[in-house]
């Protein structure tokens, strides 16, 4: 039984890893983007607020879907629909055709994938299991996506810098490989993973979807669990930015710059796992609290970094600031299990968490475009990122609060 949950997780783990990094290019390739599509950074910024958008509409229906159809079917098809939209992406369309990309990849990974995962994985966990069994999740698709992106860094500056390819050639060809991914791994995922579900009939309630949705919205804790999320994923989101902030702030080349945001990529596992390890030993909120501080002063501490600083410094604050916001992701939906939600009813609270725990996708990119065209450069980047640094401190409130309403609880 043991070593056949660990195998469901790493399944799990191999497909949250594969359908994530080419939705998310531009964390690793933003100006090649720009350069290869022929689009602005307004526009980019617009396809992923508009997938922002789709996440928050699909949120509450995944969740109601994840309690009635299993991961099993709703990840594997994530994995083929976003391997497929890959493909169309490679051919590099216009910006009309761009959009429509988009919001099939919301569908892919918003109304099909995420609550599947997420529930998945809490049903495999048990009651004080919860935290490595995130903090393994968060680290091992971190893992995943880290080896990728190393063979992706590795292909593209290759094909570039030695075989004289042009960058958009060399770009396609990193697009085809991530696609492919994902479509090897959707079969494997049919092959490999077992249909988790919850055992509704031994809960005696027939399902309910108003009265279940009322119950839910009825509870502090969710309200808190979300607000850990949201703000913590704020953090995150400061580092889809450091691509760019890098090339443009310290005059990096689109390599060099790869393979820091690569590295910082390995730090997801060590952070990830780390923290969810030491959620279950000591107090989930209390490690989550504290993890939320350190991740919002290393992300200001950031902004002091002169421009004329070398290399190195550059790359251990951006490690610092990876570890940490890696950390964070690794254990805040450990907090699921103190918002006291019965297995039957845990997808329609993973996507009411989610619905508002990742708001951030429709409105940062709107923002960070906003800034950056009004205040260009690093000014524009430092209210960016101590605005998100600020909102990390709001988030451990939040954990903290939630620590002590779970622990009023068990009393």
């Amino acid at each position: 039984m043991f070593a056949s949950r660990y195998l469901q997780l790493a399944v799990l783990v191999v497909a949250g890893g594969a359908i994530y990094p080419l939705v998310y290019l531009r964390q690793n390739f933003e100006v090649s983007i720009l350069e290869s599509f022929g689009i602005s950074i307004t526009q980019l910024s617009q396809c992923y607020a508009m997938l922002g958008v789709i996440f928050v509409a699909t949120y509450l229906p995944s969740g109601w879907l994840t309690d009635r159809v299993s991961p099993r079917w709703l990840i594997a098809v994530s994995l083929a629909m976003a391997g497929l939209l890959g493909l169309w992406f490679a051919t590099m369309p216009s910006f009309e055709m761009l959009q429509i990309i988009f919001i099939g990849w919301g569908i892919a990974t918003g109304l099909t994938f995420w609550s599947a995962l997420i529930k998945a994985v809490a049903l495999l966990a048990g009651a004080d299991e919860q935290g490595r069994f995130f903090g393994i999740l968060e680290g091992g698709r971190g893992l995943v996506e880290a080896v990728l992106a190393t063979i992706a860094i590795a292909w593209f500056a290759y094909l570039l810098d030695s075989a004289g390819r042009s960058l958009s050639a060399s770009l396609t060809q990193v697009i085809y490989f991530y696609a492919a991914f994902m479509l090897i791994a959707a079969p494997a995922v049919l092959l490999l993973l077992d249909d988790i579900r919850a055992d509704t009939a031994s809960e005696g309630e027939k399902p309910n979807v108003w009265e279940d949705m009322k119950l839910i919205l009825r509870k502090s804790e969710i309200w808190l669990a979300a607000f850990c999320i949201l703000c913590g994923y704020q953090l995150f989101w400061a580092t889809y930015s450091f691509s760019a902030y890098l090339q443009q702030t310290y005059g990096m080349t689109a390599v060099a710059v790869g393979f820091i945001t690569v590295a910082k990529l390995w730090m997801r596992p060590i952070g990830a796992i780390s923290a969810g390890v030491a959620g279950d030993f000591l107090s989930r909120e209390t490690v989550l609290a504290s993890l939320l501080v350190a991740a919002a002063a290393s992300l200001a501490g950031m902004v002091a970094v002169p421009s004329t600083t070398g290399t190195g410094l550059l790359l251990g604050v951006v490690m610092l600031v990876g570890l940490l916001t890696y950390a964070v992701r690794g254990i805040y939906w450990a907090t699921l299990e103190s918002c006291n939600i019965s297995d039957r009813t845990k997808g329609l609270a993973i996507g009411v968490i989610s619905l508002i725990g990742y708001a951030p996708d429709i409105y940062l990119p709107l923002i960070n475009a906003a800034l950056l065209e009004r205040y260009p450069g690093k000014t524009g980047y430092a209210i960016y990122f101590i605005g998100l640094a600020a909102m990390g401190l709001v988030g451990a409130l939040a954990a903290w609060r939630l620590g002590k309403v779970a622990a009023l609880r068990r009393l």
